[in-house]
């Protein structure tokens, strides 16, 4: 989930309130990187979820995604994992419409508000998963297949204790190398500083993940770095938090 756009309390449960932490019945047992967070939908976007929702949107699975089918099209992919309100997501589409993009978000309130924008703005270019962004990459993302990944403000967990639950471990930047088409990049974003000193150096020991210098190696990422500034980081600006970008480009 997207810290920056939905402030959560601490819970390990999915969408449907299932413990995911430490379940032994998972083929790899794992701690979940989001808080899950219950909401109150608008009545509006009570009514686009229940007519549209099955149009541009469902819940994570076993199947894996068929992006002809989804989008009708051949055209670059990309995976927002933590999509938050959907602010970017959005944004991001309406300047790209030659680019598809999958927005993954736990959150049924943010995802409603995605809705809602993709209905007004006509956004033809956006779907959505409910579930862990793990999980979908794992399960629903074929390997080799995007063009890139787009991971902004994901919670920091700053506790050491909590450190465990970050999404983008070792393990996680191996999954979206292996899900990314060679020359394919991934974008994240963080305020954190803790967390910052922790991804890049984790980012980096994956071998087969070259990194990219944000300043002037833009010309190779197949797609736009522009991101709008959210309400949250706004704030963040104001009380001179420093936000750090990465690049890393699949090796091959």
């Amino acid at each position: 989930m997207n810290q920056s756009e939905n402030p959560v309390p601490e819970s390990d449960e999915t969408p449907d309130g299932e413990t995911t932490a430490d379940d032994s019945s998972r083929l790899f047992p794992r701690v979940t990187a989001y808080r899950f967070r219950r909401g109150t939908m608008r009545p509006g976007q009570q009514r686009n979820w229940d007519e549209h929702w099955p149009t541009y949107g469902q819940n994570v699975s076993d199947t894996l995604v068929d992006p002809q089918e989804l989008f009708g099209r051949t055209a670059p992919l990309v995976v927002e994992i933590g999509s938050g309100t959907g602010t970017s997501t959005a944004a991001m589409a309406a300047v790209e419409p030659d680019v598809d993009v999958i927005a993954v978000e736990v959150y049924q309130p943010g995802l409603a508000q995605l809705l809602g924008m993709i209905l007004r703005e006509d956004l033809q270019n956006v779907r959505m998963i409910r579930g862990d962004g793990v999980d979908v990459l794992t399960n629903m993302i074929a390997p080799d297949s995007l063009t890139g990944v787009r991971v902004f403000f994901p919670d920091p967990w700053p506790k050491a204790r909590h450190h465990k639950r970050r999404l983008l471990q070792s393990g996680t930047f191996g999954l979206i190398a292996s899900r990314l088409r060679p020359g394919g990049v991934l974008h994240v974003a963080t305020d954190h500083v803790d967390y910052a000193e922790w991804i890049g150096p984790t980012g980096d020991a994956e071998p087969s993940l070259e990194r990219l210098d944000t300043a002037t190696d833009v010309g190779h990422v197949p797609f736009s770095l522009d991101r709008p500034v959210t309400k949250f980081e706004g704030k963040g600006l104001q009380e001179e938090r420093v936000i750090n970008e990465f690049l890393w480009r699949r090796r091959g």
